[in-house]
């Protein structure tokens, strides 16, 4: 016996998870008691259920555990070993006296197992504390690595529909028995942004419960648990965790609910960052990009345009006689001319599509993976629903009830080459946009001359 508990101390000896340690004890029993099966069970006080150590928890609804938890767990409370559970034998765990969990084997010579596991059990039960002590405290370490990363998400990202996702895969695979799900309020409704789709019907009933001073609840039926997130008394959003088996502890909660608290000052930060760089970036007048940030996406856009060899147009866009309503109607009607026209062209836009203002009332619009015959349609597009829309003059000045006008639009359109820099895009769709205004007005022109 003596030398089998030396072999059993060094095939566990390196084992360093539950998994490698349940299958170097299998490999044992099976090769020097000709046992059938082996299985490792650890009792999980807090939570009140059984754990098998090379698995997830067990669900401790199910008829296993109960049956466990009845005829295994309070017997072996009062005995070392059990020998009439479907012919097999369960062999008490103990630290300081107490029961931890308990060793299930078929097969094999029970007496010369009893016999063994007398010494061997104390050894088994050591290696089974060391490793759940450092998996418990590598789940802490985790955590806390987790809530950094979370607060440094800011640091490099800003934009929600990016925030979001990241904060939802990194809670995901720091708790893989649960399914994580994450809502932002927008305006007066909650939108699921991670993951794609949610069809419980129990979270999408309470996440519309939810208000701005809300503690985390818990939906015990459904092993569901909402946890708001708050920022200054203010609802930003929900996480909602939903168990796949296990009921949920106070650890469990602690974790997310902590995680919750962070993801809620990231994505405030996120929300205040937007806002910043929305007015930093965007003309106010008609929420295009201003001058300087549509030359930046430009630059993106024909870099990138370069490297994957894909097409990219560009249309530059005027008002027609644009200073003439300035001078027949004042500045304010200008304003509304400028204001109509531009959410005019957005509606026809597709939403990759680029919409900046480069000046007055000149547009320049980026279209990425499209080429000329394309964007001549675009444009043509464009140029009809303008001339077909009215500015009514009458939401600046009540007095003018029917003061109603029409304008057009002129454009230039060119492809870009290879051959090009991001300036060169500008000014030789500018040198169309020229030709399209000499010519008559209300029209497209294309540049020809520096076509492939």
């Amino acid at each position: 016996m003596i030398d089998l508990i030396e072999k059993l101390a060094q095939s566990i000896d390196s084992a360093d998870d539950s998994k490698k340690l349940t299958g170097a004890l299998r490999d044992f029993f099976i090769k020097n008691f000709k046992v059938n099966r082996f299985d490792v069970f650890v009792i999980d006080k807090k939570n009140n259920t059984v754990k098998d150590l090379s698995k997830d928890w067990i669900n401790p609804n199910s008829d296993n555990i109960t049956e466990i938890n009845k005829n295994t767990v309070n017997n072996l409370k009062t005995t070392k070993y059990l020998t009439d559970y479907k012919n097999s034998l369960e062999y008490a765990l103990t630290k300081n006296g107490d029961l931890i969990g308990f060793i299930r084997i078929n097969g094999g010579n029970s007496d010369r197992l009893i016999e063994f596991l007398q010494t061997a059990s104390f050894i088994i039960s050591i290696k089974i504390q060391n490793i759940l002590l450092a998996e418990s405290m590598q789940k802490n370490i985790d955590f806390y690595e987790l809530m950094r990363n979370i607060a440094k998400i800011i640091e490099t990202q800003y934009e929600l529909n990016y925030v979001v996702p990241l904060i939802g895969e990194m809670i995901d695979k720091f708790m893989p028995d649960y399914l994580i799900y994450i809502f932002i309020k927008n305006n007066s409704k909650m939108e699921l942004i991670w993951p794609s789709n949610c069809k419980d019907p129990t979270i999408l009933a309470e996440i519309k419960k939810l208000q701005d001073k809300y503690d985390y609840n818990i939906i015990k039926s459904q092993s569901t648990i909402l946890f708001p997130l708050v920022n200054e008394n203010t609802l930003l959003g929900c996480i909602a965790a939903k168990s796949m088996g296990t009921e949920f502890n106070e650890t469990d909660i602690n974790y997310l609910e902590q995680l919750a608290k962070q993801s809620s000052s990231t994505i405030n930060r996120a929300i205040v960052y937007a806002e910043i760089l929305k007015h930093a970036t965007m003309d106010a007048l008609t929420g295009f990009y201003n001058r300087h940030q549509l030359e930046e996406r430009i630059k993106q856009e024909t870099s990138k345009a370069k490297r994957q060899n894909t097409p990219l147009c560009v249309i530059m866009t005027d008002i027609d006689f644009f200073k003439r309503v300035n001078d027949t109607y004042g500045h304010a009607a200008g304003d509304l001319v400028l204001q109509t026209v531009s959410k005019t062209i957005r509606s026809k836009l597709r939403e990759y599509d680029i919409a900046g203002r480069y000046g007055g009332e000149e547009f320049a619009l980026l279209l990425p993976n499209t080429r000329t015959e394309e964007a001549i349609m675009v444009a043509e597009r464009l140029r009809k629903a303008v001339e077909n829309k009215k500015v009514d003059f009458s939401k600046i000045n009540s007095e003018k009830t029917n003061a109603t006008i029409n304008v057009t639009i002129s454009s230039g359109i060119y492809e870009f080459k290879k051959s090009d820099t991001s300036d060169d895009l500008l000014k030789k769709a500018d040198k169309a946009l020229y030709e399209a205004k000499e010519s008559g007005r209300n029209r497209i022109v294309v540049n020809k001359d520096e076509q492939k």
